[in-house]
């Protein structure tokens, strides 16, 4: 029997390259070869992480996908949870990413139901949530 699992997970992006470059930068992802269509003004390219995971970018010139403020509590997908392996780390990252101008909105801090995280923006305002 097949188990069902999250193939990936994807975003749009105002600027698909930058936001790639962040990801591969931040957590080591492997970018992968762009795809264009010109027709439907559509571009993505998938991000390989070491655990297998991936996540697509995606940019358009013809659609309007919906803007929403940095770091916006919304309807459906609201964050990512990138695991780092252990308290230090996150602290560590998430020290890092602050230097280098993102937004910490919160943490890092141990919640009420046992995490060690924070919560950061990457450079197109979706919420990150760094834990262990």
């Amino acid at each position: 029997m097949h188990h069902p699992r999250i193939e990936h997970v994807a975003l749009w992006a105002r600027d698909l390259e930058s936001l790639c470059a962040f990801y591969a930068r931040t957590f080591g992802a492997a970018i992968g070869p762009l795809y264009e269509n010109p027709k439907k003004g559509f571009m993505s390219r998938f991000l390989q992480f070491a655990s297998g995971a991936r996540l697509e970018v995606m940019q358009t010139s013809t659609l309007q996908p919906a803007e929403h403020a940095p770091g916006a509590q919304r309807m459906g997908l609201t964050h990512l949870a990138i695991a780092l392996g252990s308290d230090t780390a996150v602290d560590a990252l998430t020290a890092s990413l602050a230097e280098a101008g993102a937004t910490v909105l919160d943490g890092p801090r141990r919640t009420g139901d046992g995490y060690y995280e924070s919560v950061v923006l990457d450079p197109e305002g979706n919420r990150l949530e760094l834990t262990t």
